[in-house]
């Protein structure tokens, strides 16, 4: 509405540049936003043209009910902004809370029929709902006032208080004929309740044939063409949360690497000391870098930080990052929910993966299928994490670690310290911090599917992926060995989860591959 000129004791003066009236609600607008805005209802606007400004705006003087406003807060130069009008509230009420319709839509009637045989009423709605209703009499010869098309529309057309108002009127009536006035509005009546039913019910949908030549969602089989040669052997793939951990990884023969750091700027430098590690090595070592699950407008800086430590590739974990690291190297994470041959297909074909991460959904029969029912080589199977529990914008660390804020004064202590939350029973559930400051909350127990990568690997699959989180160098170490003497047959499925749960302490549980009670049908069993 304009900037406050001047401030008196129990009002303002301001050249108004908006209209305002008394009740309306206005707010005093500083530009500072650790202060607290004043506002209130206008109690009188009294006006006066400005002197030397015949033109301008009227300046005028707004007073306020008594202890509304504290004027001390106001200062000239302060801008005014109108926040609330009664009179529009009302006017916009009373368009869609009238008990009246306030828009009508139009109906087609057709009246058919001749003497001695009933009159036929057909009604359509512009959605195409249709019905027809027959007389209870039918139809006489009529000696005086026939019903002509002129009167029918006249008995028709008596909509009100419906949301509905006559349109076409087609009149096939044989010869001059009537009907008692009575049994016309009887007929409009149930033809409009039939119409209304009709429309209150919830749209179905159908199934359309595929066109000859489109994709069509079930019209074929997914492409069962190898996109990348899967390696003759099965592949143990390690995801690290620290240089720590990946040193341990490097030392153990570990070729292919995904990093997830709290601090992206580190990224670099594994980068650097993978490709020192791994001189000399096969061409097939590789390194990815995860830029945090969650993505924000505004937070493109975080994923060019991913972008500039130069990794062969990047963990592709939701559809800002398919866009962003399109022409790169990118694998799909399980946060892409990839639980279909349809969705791995799009992904794989459409999006560029060179693979995606089976989702965390599927329990192992449920996987099994999906190796079946595509190629093996789409996809990696994460063998052992800590299960993800939730998501949070709350940051731990800063919050009872630190006497800041946020990012900007807060120290990062998460560089520095390990959190955990403990439940109601004990368990310590570890807390991780991201490069956006949300925390990411794992449940203290890992789970493995050990037990069934023996199935696995029959069905084709070669990639498969395990987890490290809080474990330090040594515990690392002896997780991967017992990982990479599985895939190669040397211990059982059951000896590695009974023996890490002896000796390194890590509750590893079956978890989500736990086989289903009931059967569950195949994909090439399912009846869509």
């Amino acid at each position: 509405l304009g900037r406050v000129s001047r401030v008196q004791r129990d009002s303002v003066v301001l050249p108004l540049e908006g209209p305002l009236k008394p009740g309306d609600g206005v707010v005093f607008d500083a530009g500072r936003p650790d202060q607290k805005e004043e506002g209130g209802r206008v109690y009188e606007v009294r006006r006066r043209q400005r002197p030397g400004a015949p033109d301008g705006p009227d300046e005028v003087t707004l007073t306020f009910g008594r202890g509304d406003i504290d004027f001390s807060r106001v200062h000239a130069g302060d801008r005014l902004w109108k926040t609330s009008d009664p009179e529009l509230d009302r006017r916009i009420r009373r368009s869609y809370a009238a008990e009246q319709p306030q828009s009508f839509r139009p109906l087609a009637m057709e009246v058919s029929g001749a003497a001695g045989q009933p009159m036929v009423l057909s009604v359509e709605d512009e959605l195409g709902n249709a019905v027809r209703v027959e007389s209870a009499l039918p139809l006489e010869t009529a000696r005086k006032q026939p019903l002509t098309e002129a009167r029918l529309r006249d008995q028709l057309g008596r909509l009100g208080g419906t949301p509905f108002a006559l349109g076409e009127l087609r009149c096939r009536l044989a010869g001059e004929v009537l009907l008692p006035v009575s049994e016309l509005n009887r007929l409009r009546r149930e033809a409009v309740a039939r119409i209304e039913a009709l429309r209150a019910r919830p749209a179905r949908w159908t199934l359309a044939p595929p066109a000859p030549d489109g994709p069509g969602l079930f019209a074929r089989p997914v492409s069962t063409e190898e996109t990348a040669p899967a390696p003759a052997q099965p592949e143990l793939i390690v995801l690290v949360r620290n240089l720590a951990q990946m040193e341990a990884a490097l030392r153990a023969g570990v070729a292919t690497l995904y990093c997830e750091f709290e601090d992206l700027k580190k990224y670099r430098e594994a980068v650097r000391l993978f490709r020192q590690g791994q001189a000399g090595a096969a061409d097939a070592a590789s390194i990815f870098v995860a830029p945090p699950r969650i993505a924000k407008p505004g937070e493109e800086w975080i994923l060019k930080q991913a972008l500039s430590s130069e990794a062969d590739g990047y963990l592709a974990r939701n559809y800002d990052h398919l866009t962003f690291f399109a022409g790169h190297r990118m694998i799909g994470d399980f946060s892409l929910n990839t639980a279909n041959p349809l969705t791995a297909e799009h992904l794989i074909r459409r999006a560029g993966l060179e693979r995606v991460t089976a989702s965390y959904d599927l329990n192992a029969e449920q996987l099994a299928g999906l190796l079946q029912a595509a190629p093996p080589s789409w996809f990696e199977i994460t063998l052992h994490q800590h299960m993800p529990l939730f998501h949070m914008e709350h940051c731990v660390f800063c919050a009872f670690l630190s006497k800041g804020t946020d990012y900007t004064n807060c120290g990062r202590p998460c560089d520095r310290h390990e959190v955990d939350l403990r439940d109601r029973v004990g368990a310590r559930h570890p807390v991780k911090a991201d490069a956006g400051c949300r925390n990411t909350v794992y449940d203290a127990l890992a789970q493995t599917g050990a037990e069934f990568a023996g199935r696995f690997i029959e069905l084709g699959a070669r990639r498969f992926r395990i987890e490290l989180l809080n474990e330090s160098p040594a515990q690392a170490a002896q997780t991967i060995a017992m990982y990479q003497r599985l895939l190669r047959g040397e211990v059982s499925g059951a000896r590695l989860w009974r023996e890490l749960k002896l000796v390194n302490r890590l509750g590893v549980t079956r978890g989500q591959m736990e086989m289903a009670d009931a059967r569950v049908p195949r994909w090439g069993e399912i009846e869509w």
